[in-house]
């Protein structure tokens, strides 16, 4: 299995011209790649750099985007390991982590948790229809609220997840354990959408993310079972119909996480399946914009398009 420090090397051999190229096979091999192969790489690399940076232009803040296309090993970006609030893209971890406590034993995916209206927080609109109250104490199995956390972004769902394996310095040891050093979460919903610029809490990089998704999506970090259900679980996703799927083509299959903070902040993380090949990690994150949610949304989708446009 390769390690996050030959990952890391295969980004630098990627993205600057003139440095010999590391290509990370979709099993997670490195092989060794002509020295053709080593120019158009890093050439197309450079391509999505420069048109990255002209989306960052036209945003007016801080964009930064890993991308690995794991059929060619192309890894590129801009602002790949500078540090962004991560907002609910955490909540893609939280999932996995009780994916991962469920394969150890340690959790039941069916064991109820209970709570009542007064545990309720802005934007929960799944849990909002399961309190105590509502429902005379049936509460939600974990793994409707791991569904509910992904799919709607509930943010009540998050939290009671956190709690369930120590918070948010949990949820930093999880990705501490898949080989994650970056991330880290420091607070629960909502303070940790505050976004405030050069605040290192609640933040991860573009590149640690990816790194997530590859570790988890197609890593063997999960059982299989569970990776298929976190995959399942991206794929439902109903909050980012207009971030990196909006400008996909209609037959690539899609799973991803959406965040949004304050200051100007959106985020998506995805996992995308180009028909009859190996799949393509994405993750965005976008702060400090002058623009509203519209405009920050269709910046994310252009990232998409380029995606597509440069992977096809």
């Amino acid at each position: 299995m390769i390690t996050r420090r030959k990952f890391a090397g295969a980004v630098l051999g990627v993205s600057i011209a003139g440095i010999a190229l590391e290509s990370v096979g979709a099993f997670g091999k490195v092989v060794e790649a002509s020295a053709s192969s080593q120019r158009s790489g890093a050439g197309n690399a450079d391509r999505i750099r420069q048109q990255l940076a002209q989306i960052e232009a036209e945003t007016g803040g801080r964009l930064g985007v890993a991308i690995l296309d794991t059929a060619s090993g192309l890894h590129a970006g801009l602002r790949m390991d500078e540090r962004f609030p991560m907002c609910s893209t955490f909540k893609l971890l939280a999932a996995a982590a009780m994916l991962a406590r469920t394969d150890r034993g340690q959790e039941d995916l069916q064991r109820r948790i209970l709570f009542s209206k007064a545990d309720l927080l802005p934007n929960s609109p799944v849990t909002g229809e399961h309190t105590r109250e509502r429902t005379g104490g049936a509460g939600m199995s974990v793994a409707d609220l791991c569904n509910a956390a992904i799919t709607r972004s509930d943010n009540t769902a998050a939290n009671l997840l956190l709690a369930s394996f120590g918070g948010p310095a949990g949820l930093t040891a999880f990705a501490r354990s898949v080989g994650d050093s970056v991330t880290r979460l420091d607070r629960i919903e909502p303070t940790l959408n505050e976004a405030i610029p050069g605040d290192p809490r609640d933040t991860t990089t573009p590149n640690a993310m990816l790194g997530n998704l590859r570790e988890l999506l197609l890593g063997e970090r999960l059982s299989a079972s569970s990776r298929e259900q976190l995959k399942a679980w991206l794929v439902a996703n109903q909050t980012g119909d207009e971030r990196i799927r909006a400008k996909l083509p209609k037959d690539w299959r899609v799973g991803d996480k959406t965040g949004t903070g304050d200051r100007g902040t959106a985020n998506d993380v995805a996992i995308l399946w180009p028909p009859g090949r190996a799949p393509i990690l994405v993750s965005v994150y976008l702060t400090e914009t002058s623009g509203n949610a519209k405009r920050n949304n269709a910046a994310i989708a252009k990232v998409g398009a380029l995606v597509s446009a440069s992977l096809s």
